[in-house]
């Protein structure tokens, strides 16, 4: 995958675009620089050169990257260390390697994945179980969309 173009965005168009990453994922969007990628698969959002969110299918979803810079706290579900090789690798997060999920987090919503130890973001997907059945259920919990070592992370790497 390849940046085919990058085009800057006015303040106020990059906010109504992104604008549901601060209120879904808490966020915190300061800046300078709002810019549109477009790439050989999604269109990408750029913040000060680092991915904010991507559209795929026409919905959007946070990159890991901005994850970590931009301090996401909600919606996330946090795994084990033994789930993290299965999730470096693409795998969709299973129930019983679900240690704590954000217990407002319902089926179809899109959710980031962390690791127990550091609490850095491994994956985001869509949730198929609610936020407290993950914990004590079975079967996938998350399935992933965007993960650590995908193409979309290693455009930016």
């Amino acid at each position: 995958m390849r940046i085919r173009k990058r085009y800057g965005l006015r303040e106020k168009d990059f906010k109504k675009v992104t604008s549901g990453f601060v209120e879904t994922f808490g966020m915190t969007l300061d800046g300078s620089r709002y810019e549109e990628a477009e790439t050989d698969g999604p269109t990408m959002y750029l913040l000060d050169g680092t991915p904010i969110g991507f559209e795929l299918e026409g919905e959007l979803y946070p990159a890991i990257a901005g994850i970590m810079k931009f301090n996401a706290t909600k919606k996330a579900v946090t795994v084990d260390m033994g789930a993290v090789r299965f999730l470096a690798n693409g795998a969709n997060v299973m129930a019983p390697g679900i240690v704590d999920a954000d217990t407002s987090i319902e089926v179809g919503d899109t959710v980031w994945v962390r690791e127990e130890s550091h609490g850095r973001p491994l994956s985001v997907g869509k949730a198929t179980q609610n936020g407290p059945d993950m914990i004590k259920g079975s079967g996938v919990a998350i399935e992933t969309v965007h993960f650590v070592g995908d193409k979309i992370w290693k455009l930016f790497e």
